[in-house]
């Protein structure tokens, strides 16, 4: 995805500046992890598969992967401005009430995100997978 931050020099160029879509996916498992209720991030056998390309291809360059798991990216580029939707699988506490867990880590995922990068996600749905517990061992 790339954005253009605007420069208020006339006649300059213009930086452009990259954000791949795993650093958009980082930002946001980080921020949908930290929200009370959310036991864990679930990838999904789609997720797996992906999470295991990038490991290899980040090792291969000396790289520590940041999560990612439980997060799918669509950006759809042909739209001017960009858009940018997000796709998170959780599982979340017994203790707590799944749709308000769930517009918790909208809420918080979209904040997280556009901090982070300046764009501001079109849409985050959020997908509870399961419910667990927090306790050790409990699955």
């Amino acid at each position: 995805m790339r954005t253009t931050v605007p420069d208020n020099t006339a006649g300059a160029l213009r930086p452009q500046w990259v954000i791949t879509e795993p650093v958009i996916a980082a930002v946001a498992a980080r921020a949908a992890i930290g929200v009370t209720g959310v036991v864990r991030l679930e990838p999904g056998v789609a997720g797996l598969a992906s999470r295991v390309a990038r490991s290899a291809r980040q090792k291969i360059h000396g790289l520590t992967p940041a999560p990612t798991e439980g997060v799918r990216v669509a950006v759809d580029q042909s739209a001017v401005p960009s858009t940018l939707r997000l796709s998170i699988d959780l599982v979340t506490s017994w203790q707590d009430q799944a749709a308000v867990v769930a517009q918790a880590v909208q809420r918080e995922v979209t904040r997280a995100v556009a901090d982070a990068t300046g764009i501001t996600p079109q849409a985050v749905t959020v997908s509870i997978m399961d419910i667990g517990s927090y306790e050790a061992g409990a699955w």
